[in-house]
């Protein structure tokens, strides 16, 4: 379960500027394979992201289709890839002072 400030625990969280909330994989049908979806990402853009980081999950299994990538890249979006411990890490250190959204896999 992963834990963030004024958002209920859940397996996996979507957090932008200004909040977040659980992230239900089953809105966009999102696998661990191919992975992480454009869908997915949008609500980050949406919210004003300047950096998304997507945790792959903590054995690394969650992988992100080369078409999220491109949506983010054309969205001028810095992307970090991580595994979940350091997604978090680097999202409580960039969230300080950044617009940051994060997609967090608590699992595998």
């Amino acid at each position: 379960m992963i834990e963030a400030e004024g958002i209920p625990r859940a397996r996996d969280l979507k957090l932008y500027p200004g909040g977040g909330r659980e992230w239900d994989w089953r809105e966009t049908g999102t696998r661990h394979r191919p992975g992480i979806q454009p869908a997915d990402v949008q609500e980050l853009i949406d919210k004003s992201s300047e950096v998304v980081i997507l945790s792959r999950g903590m054995h690394l299994m969650l992988e992100t289709m080369p078409e999220t990538l491109v949506v983010l890249a054309d969205a001028g979006l810095v992307v970090h890839i991580r595994e979940t411990n350091d997604a978090v890490s680097l999202y409580n250190t960039l969230a300080v002072d950044r617009a940051v959204g994060a997609l967090l896999h608590s699992t595998c």
